[in-house]
């Protein structure tokens, strides 16, 4: 199948396009190369892979790229992915999120392709009553982040209405693994292994019992895959593994792989960061014949091992 991944030589886009070449799928990467790194694709390209550089904001290029791969499918993973950055500027992250996913509609309507959205879960239900959250959760985003997510979904479910154009979107856990960068705004498991390979202690803010819900990047990209072999799949599915471990839980599961000691240093707790976070995967597992199959202790494993060999290469 011809396939364009959006935002596809970032963390998880390029695990994505690694399993798509394996698969025996045309592979075309769109990519403005602001946070993705072009070294992710170094195997994918050798292995006939394509890279188009372009900014999802732009309509033209993004249509330029639907053209160049013939795309039937689109897996749309372009996105501004930073909390903190939505809050300062919400236009910015609005005209990324919102009129990027804008842009890929109309250039997948155009094309007939069908979309495959990528989305995230915790931030779209903030701070749900419902634990483990299904995704009849009413949405209640504590973030621009989250509500500019949750609205690209429902341009998804308009363009569908109006167009007849087939989408899905997966609502991501907090996801870790290989090739997510340990600085700027990473998850706390990428920022605990840079800190493990430096020889430095972690800082835990708040007490650290706050709790989400942690699914290794090769459950993710088996799910997109799922949701890919699926054509009759529509709506949102959350992707996670539907167990919740709290921040301590992650220090004390990479502790044995320290050289040194590696204790918290605790620092005060950040203003509205949510308590829990957990996704009910029902759906994905009933519907997608999906389910999460690596535990966190094996997912940190790999997940150390990857960096300690990045630090030895």
């Amino acid at each position: 199948m011809r396939t364009l991944v959006t935002g596809g030589a970032g963390f998880i886009g390029s695990n994505l396009v690694d399993a798509l070449l394996a698969a025996g799928h045309e592979v075309v990467v769109f990519d403005d190369l602001s946070s993705g790194k072009e070294e992710n694709l170094r195997d994918a390209l050798a292995n006939g892979a394509r890279l188009h550089r372009g900014d999802v904001r732009v309509a033209e290029q993004v249509a330029a790229a639907v053209t160049e791969a013939n795309a039937e499918v689109i897996f749309h993973l372009a996105a501004q992915i930073d909390v903190r950055k939505s809050v300062a500027d919400p236009a910015f992250d609005a005209l990324t999120n919102v009129g990027g996913t804008i842009n890929v509609l109309e250039a997948a309507r155009a094309a007939g392709a069908r979309v495959i959205n990528v989305s995230t879960g915790g931030a779209i239900y903030g701070d749900a009553e419902v634990i483990p959250s299904p995704e009849s959760v009413e949405p209640l985003p504590e973030a621009p982040y989250g509500q500019s997510k949750f609205c690209a979904e429902r341009y998804i479910g308009l363009y569908g209405r109006l167009y007849g154009l087939t989408g899905a979107t997966v609502r991501l856990g907090n996801v870790y693994g290989p090739r997510q960068d340990p600085m700027g705004e990473a998850g706390v498991i990428a920022i605990f292994c840079g800190k493990l390979e430096r020889g430095e202690e972690p800082t835990v803010y708040g007490d650290g019992k706050q709790t989400r819900d942690y699914v290794y990047v090769d459950d993710v990209v088996a799910a997109l895959l799922a949701v890919l072999e699926h054509p009759e799949a529509h709506g949102e599915y959350n992707v996670g593994t539907g167990k919740e471990s709290s921040v301590l839980d992650i220090l004390d599961g990479l502790r044995p792989y320290a050289d040194g000691p590696f204790e918290a240093q605790f620092a005060p707790a950040r203003t509205g960061e949510m308590p829990r976070s957990c996704l009910d995967v029902t759906r994905a597992r009933e519907e997608l014949g999906w389910e999460p199959t690596i535990e966190l202790a094996e997912g940190l494993r790999r997940t150390v091992a990857w960096s300690q060999a990045q630090t030895t290469a």
